[in-house]
């Protein structure tokens, strides 16, 4: 299978972290890809602070790794267990390393490129390294994944808090301290948006690969039930267009039939990279957004930067980070004490841009 864009700048990202500094040769050779490529990626990953860029090289960020903690700082060293460290999951890591930095903490980070049967063996390497506490988001894509890959997170030697991540009700990893958004909510966000305008029940596109994407498609029913609505056919499933260029254009077709057949009038479609090709596709096809279709991404990503700015629900990934760290700082501060688990659950924004149009004139 052909590796992602995102798979390649997590090697990329890896790469720099360990030597500190590379040249942009030195890293085409090691990733297999041309200098053109990996200047392109250097490119994104620095306009997003992950590296630095001086003269043909590129470095890990000064400040990626605070310093030591001064007068009131707490001198712990916390681990982070990331699936990714690009897309959505590059704000959630900002956002603790700041924290971590506020907190006169450092922030020590392993990747698991989403291999849950790796989660394990690189969580022993932050403990390894010395983390006192650890924010954990496994790898997980499928609903068996928890069960399958999850147990050992609650038999973890030190404080750990979940990030994005639930498991299921009444198990070990349950009574765990945890962080997430309420994917649910930013879902009706979006449904409610789109019926407000004047449009019947939105479709759904969405992906199956990740814990964001199956609880996108729950919470796409629990909406529908809340506003009294008929889901209008099946959810379409999504796929990376790179990945599976034949599945993607099946997807896309079985959303323009629904669109000329006059099955809906709206979507809501996951990820917001998905949505721009979507939308791009559709335009070939005959199909324009807003004007044939009312359209909404999940994720928020790079759903501003489409030809035709896209509504987006952007769940709050930075402050994800940002408090599961705090969390973790206060538990490490009270170890041995008495003080009851916390699940916190932020709410998601919806950005209104362009792409859901003017209201629907009423019949």
């Amino acid at each position: 299978m052909r590796e992602s864009a995102a798979e390649r700048h997590d090697r990329l990202l890896g790469l720099v972290r360990e030597r500190g500094s590379a040249r942009v040769s030195d890293l085409a050779s090691q990733l297999g890809v041309s200098p053109v490529t990996v200047r392109r990626d250097v490119e994104e990953l620095a306009g997003r602070g992950l590296l630095d860029r001086v003269h043909g090289s590129v470095s890990w960020p000064q400040d990626a790794t605070p310093a030591a903690a001064g007068p009131g700082g707490t001198g712990l060293v916390l681990g982070m267990l990331a699936p990714s460290s690009t897309y959505y999951f590059a704000e959630v890591i900002r956002g603790a390393h700041e924290a971590a930095a506020r907190a006169g903490a450092r922030l020590i980070l392993r990747i698991s490129d989403y291999r849950p049967q790796e989660d394990h063996a690189r969580t022993e390497g932050l403990l390894s390294a010395g983390a006192e506490g650890l924010l954990v988001a496994p790898g997980w894509q499928h609903p068996g994944d928890p069960a399958a890959f999850g147990g050992w997170i609650a038999s973890l030697p030190v404080p750990t808090v979940l990030l994005e991540r639930r498991p299921t009700a009444g198990s070990p990893l349950d009574d765990l301290d945890r962080v997430c958004s309420d994917h649910a909510h930013g879902v009706l966000l979006a449904v409610r948006h789109l019926v407000d305008l004047g449009h019947g029940a939105p479709l759904l596109m969405a992906r199956a690969d990740s814990p964001t994407a199956v609880a996108v498609r729950s919470g796409y029913e629990e909406a529908l039930a809340v506003l009294g609505l008929r889901t209008p056919q099946d959810v379409i499933d999504s796929v990376p267009a790179e990945l599976a260029p034949d599945a993607f254009e099946q997807a896309v077709q079985a959303l323009r039939e629904a669109v000329h057949s006059g099955v809906a009038t709206a979507a809501l479609i996951h990820n917001d990279v998905d949505a721009i090709q979507v939308v791009q596709r559709l335009a070939e096809l005959g199909v324009r957004v807003p004007d044939d279709l009312a359209l909404i991404a999940y994720d928020d990503e790079v759903a501003a930067l489409a030809d035709t700015p896209l509504t987006a629900v952007a769940p709050p990934k930075r402050e994800v980070g940002r408090h599961a760290t705090e969390l973790l700082v206060e538990r490490l501060g009270h170890q041995g004490a008495d003080t009851p688990r916390r699940h916190l659950t932020l709410l998601p924004q919806l950005r209104v841009r362009d792409s859901c149009g003017a209201p629907s004139p009423k019949p």
